[in-house]
Formats: structure tokens, C-alpha cells, sequence
């Protein structure tokens, strides 16, 4: 790829991302992390593995999220964003 099309890349996932946080508060939605199946998640994840929707390999994996109707995350024994942090950065120090 060459630097041109990464750059485009990389901008258009920002600008996705960005968008999307906007819908998310605009709409009563909350990021619930640990509860998508694999290939629905809504955004990046926390290892940085990709930058996508629908490109989650696992299911119910804690560093991948999906929005959700606010206050609904822990019925669907979800994880909040500091949760899934610690749960991921726990897994690392581990290896």
C-alpha cells in the first residue's frame, strides 16, 4: 500500500470513529464491550488488531464493543470501556 492510500485510510477510520461517538451520545446509545458475536462488532478494538466494524474474529471477546440502549450493558453482562481496559491490560502482563 503505498503512503497515500494509508493516509486515506487512517483518516477515514478517524473521521468513522468520530462519527460515530457523535451518534452514540446524540441517539442514548453506550459502548458495551464483551458481548458481540464475531463479525458485529461496531468499531475498533482495544489491541489495535483492526480499525473496523464486522472484522471482530471472536465472539464475546472484552476488547471488542457494540453500542447498546444506555443502562442496558450490564444486563447483557457487558463490560464498561475502564473494565475491558484492566481486563486487557491484566491478559498482557500475563504473557
Amino acid at each position: 500500500m503505498d503512503k497515500r492510500a494509508l493516509v486515506a485510510s487512517a483518516l477515514t477510520a478517524v473521521l468513522a470513529m468520530s462519527q460515530g461517538a457523535a451518534i452514540a451520545q446524540d441517539s442514548g446509545k453506550e459502548k458495551c464491550f464483551g458481548i458481540t458475536k464475531a463479525g458485529q462488532n461496531d468499531c475498533a478494538n482495544l489491541a489495535d488488531t483492526h480499525v473496523c466494524a464486522g472484522l471482530s474474529t471472536l465472539s464475546d471477546n472484552a476488547g471488542e464493543w457494540k453500542y447498546v440502549a444506555k443502562g442496558t450493558c450490564k444486563d447483557m453482562k457487558g463490560l464498561t470501556l475502564a473494565e475491558a481496559k484492566a481486563m486487557f491490560e491484566a491478559t498482557k502482563k500475563k504473557k
